[in-house]
């Protein structure tokens, strides 16, 4: 990996790590599309702790209280943990093996695209404002864990969880952004195991990457917390809905 690549790679990862476009599939197809093959899950991961580094420090006040009694939040963290953590150890070789290929990725990010069509309509009709309970937190947790595979956005998945049962949405964005952080750290640890994969690319490829991974995640951050105000997906469904469909063309009908 050029260092170049790595930081192509890092931008992409903080724009899309918390706008409902997919980072993980983003990653995988731009990967694809720049020559570089081969299994970089741990590059990956530590791209993705440059991003949560982002959520610790916008959100540095609210995650120190949710340490603070009566503890319901993190509560509501640990059970929104769960489903990730039980797909992740279930079906750890099914995810790894569609990070390797951008073949099949149109088929999730269609997916993610009608998904966010859904939580825009939902989101202004029936906005209704409940409190956030451990239903909601389990919902967006059930929805964490499908978005394990690359092309499902995360932050989408989540975030249509939390509209689909009623929560205000300023909440629901604070604690999708809150439950990368178990997700994202898990995934490390996991990926430490395969100590080859780490050693794969250069120390300041990495560096480059974490770096423009954060300042891009930053500004995203941001920005996605302005559309959550708004329930305002439509254009994110149309972008995907397009990317589906090239990508489709292109690793199916060999354009």
């Amino acid at each position: 990996m050029k260092i170049w690549q790595a930081l192509i790679l890092g931008l992409v990862q903080g724009l899309a790590e918390f706008l409902p476009v997919s980072s993980s599939g983003h990653l995988v197809l731009v990967r694809e599309l720049m020559g570089i093959s081969g299994n970089y899950i741990m590059f990956d991961m530590l791209l993705h702790t440059a991003t949560a580094a982002a959520v610790i420090i916008v959100f540095f006040k609210e995650l120190l209280a949710l340490f603070k009694p009566p503890f319901k939040q993190i509560g509501y963290l640990a059970l929104a943990t769960v489903p990730a953590v039980v797909v992740g150890l279930l079906f750890n070789s099914q995810v790894e093996a569609f990070f390797s290929t951008a073949k099949y990725i149109c088929f999730f990010f269609l997916f993610t695209a009608v998904l966010m069509l859904v939580t825009e309509i939902i989101g202004k009709k029936f906005n209704r404002n409940k409190p956030f309970n451990w239903l909601t937190a389990l919902g967006m947790g059930l929805m964490q864990g499908v978005a394990l595979f690359p092309g499902i956005s995360r932050s989408g998945s989540t975030i249509f969880g939390g509209t689909a049962a009623g929560a205000e949405r300023e909440k629901v964005a604070k604690f999708s952004f809150f439950m990368s952080l178990p997700v994202i750290l898990g995934g490390v640890v996991l990926s430490l195991f395969d100590v080859g994969e780490g050693l794969a690319v250069e120390w300041y490829c990495i560096l480059v990457g974490m770096i423009a991974a954060f300042v891009s995640g930053l500004l995203a951050i941001k920005v996605m917390m302005r559309l959550i105000a708004k329930a305002n997906y439509k254009w994110f469904a149309l972008y995907l809905f397009v990317i589906s469909v090239l990508t489709f063309v292109f690793f199916f009908l060999e354009v």
